[in-house]
Protein backbone atom coordinates (compact mmCIF):
# COMPACT_ATOMS: atom_id res chain seq x y z
CA UNK A 1 0.00 0.00 0.00
CA UNK A 2 1.32 3.16 -0.98
CA UNK A 3 0.68 6.78 0.45
CA UNK A 4 -0.28 9.56 -2.02
CA UNK A 5 1.11 12.66 -0.78
CA UNK A 6 -2.04 14.37 -0.15
CA UNK A 7 -3.01 11.26 3.01
CA UNK A 8 0.58 12.46 4.11
CA UNK A 9 -0.07 16.35 4.23
CA UNK A 10 -3.11 15.71 6.04
CA UNK A 11 -1.33 13.20 8.64
CA UNK A 12 1.57 15.70 9.38
CA UNK A 13 -1.03 18.66 9.75
CA UNK A 14 -3.58 16.56 11.82
CA UNK A 15 -0.72 15.81 14.36
CA UNK A 16 0.90 19.47 14.12
CA UNK A 17 -2.97 20.59 15.13
CA UNK A 18 -2.90 18.26 17.88
CA UNK A 19 0.78 19.21 18.74
CA UNK A 20 -0.43 22.80 18.83
CA UNK A 21 -3.43 21.74 20.74
CA UNK A 22 -1.65 20.03 23.41
CA UNK A 23 0.79 23.32 24.00
CA UNK A 24 -2.07 25.33 24.40
CA UNK A 25 -3.77 23.44 26.43
CA UNK A 26 -0.36 23.59 28.89
CA UNK A 27 0.01 27.31 28.36
CA UNK A 28 -3.05 27.83 29.99
CA UNK A 29 -2.82 25.48 32.71
CA UNK A 30 0.85 27.69 33.09
CA UNK A 31 -1.11 30.70 33.53
CA UNK A 32 -4.00 29.09 35.97
CA UNK A 33 -1.81 27.73 38.13
CA UNK A 34 0.33 30.90 38.36
CA UNK A 35 -2.97 33.14 38.75
CA UNK A 36 -4.25 30.76 41.55
CA UNK A 37 -0.46 31.31 43.43
CA UNK A 38 -1.04 34.80 43.09
CA UNK A 39 -4.39 34.77 44.05
CA UNK A 40 -3.50 32.65 47.34
CA UNK A 41 -0.57 34.75 48.12
CA UNK A 42 2.30 31.80 47.41
CA UNK A 43 5.46 32.18 45.70
CA UNK A 44 5.02 31.48 41.81
CA UNK A 45 8.88 31.38 41.43
CA UNK A 46 11.36 33.67 39.30
CA UNK A 47 9.60 35.83 37.14
CA UNK A 48 11.72 34.98 34.21
CA UNK A 49 10.34 31.53 34.61
CA UNK A 50 6.80 32.07 33.55
CA UNK A 51 7.75 35.05 31.03
CA UNK A 52 10.32 32.77 29.13
CA UNK A 53 7.96 30.18 28.94
CA UNK A 54 5.48 31.82 26.98
CA UNK A 55 7.82 33.17 24.67
CA UNK A 56 9.40 30.57 23.97
CA UNK A 57 6.08 29.53 22.51
CA UNK A 58 5.33 32.48 21.04
CA UNK A 59 8.41 33.43 19.22
CA UNK A 60 9.96 31.70 16.48
CA UNK A 61 13.27 31.19 17.52
CA UNK A 62 12.87 27.20 18.48
CA UNK A 63 15.27 24.57 18.50
CA UNK A 64 12.71 22.26 16.64
CA UNK A 65 10.44 23.90 13.13
CA UNK A 66 7.06 25.10 14.52
CA UNK A 67 4.98 22.37 12.78
CA UNK A 68 6.82 20.20 16.08
CA UNK A 69 5.57 21.17 18.98
CA UNK A 70 7.45 19.19 21.36
CA UNK A 71 10.27 21.78 22.82
CA UNK A 72 7.66 24.11 23.65
CA UNK A 73 5.36 21.73 25.69
CA UNK A 74 8.85 20.66 26.95
CA UNK A 75 9.59 24.07 28.39
CA UNK A 76 5.69 24.56 29.62
CA UNK A 77 6.15 21.78 31.77
CA UNK A 78 9.45 22.59 33.23
CA UNK A 79 8.43 26.12 33.62
CA UNK A 80 4.93 24.25 35.41
CA UNK A 81 7.32 22.21 37.20
CA UNK A 82 9.50 25.15 38.67
CA UNK A 83 6.02 26.97 39.73
CA UNK A 84 4.73 24.02 41.57
CA UNK A 85 7.91 23.58 43.11
CA UNK A 86 8.65 26.66 44.84
CA UNK A 87 5.02 26.37 46.08
CA UNK A 88 6.41 23.63 48.33
CA UNK A 89 9.62 25.54 49.11
CA UNK A 90 7.48 28.39 50.02
CA UNK A 91 4.21 26.92 51.64
CA UNK A 92 5.09 23.48 53.41
CA UNK A 93 1.33 22.89 54.64
CA UNK A 94 -0.04 23.56 51.60
CA UNK A 95 -2.46 20.72 50.86
CA UNK A 96 -3.70 19.61 47.11
CA UNK A 97 -6.96 20.98 47.52
CA UNK A 98 -8.54 23.86 45.81
CA UNK A 99 -9.15 26.63 47.82
CA UNK A 100 -12.58 27.09 49.05
CA UNK A 101 -13.26 23.38 48.70
CA UNK A 102 -13.67 20.79 51.65
CA UNK A 103 -12.44 16.87 50.91
CA UNK A 104 -15.19 14.94 50.68
CA UNK A 105 -13.83 12.59 53.73
CA UNK A 106 -14.35 15.66 56.01
CA UNK A 107 -18.19 15.78 55.26
CA UNK A 108 -19.92 13.67 57.95
CA UNK A 109 -23.90 13.49 57.40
Amino acid sequence: MILDTTTVVWGVAVLAALLLAGAVAVLVRLVRTRRELRRAGLPTGPRWVFWGAVLYLVLPADLLPDPVYLDDIGVLLLALRTMRGSLGAGAPEVSGRRPGRQPADDYAP
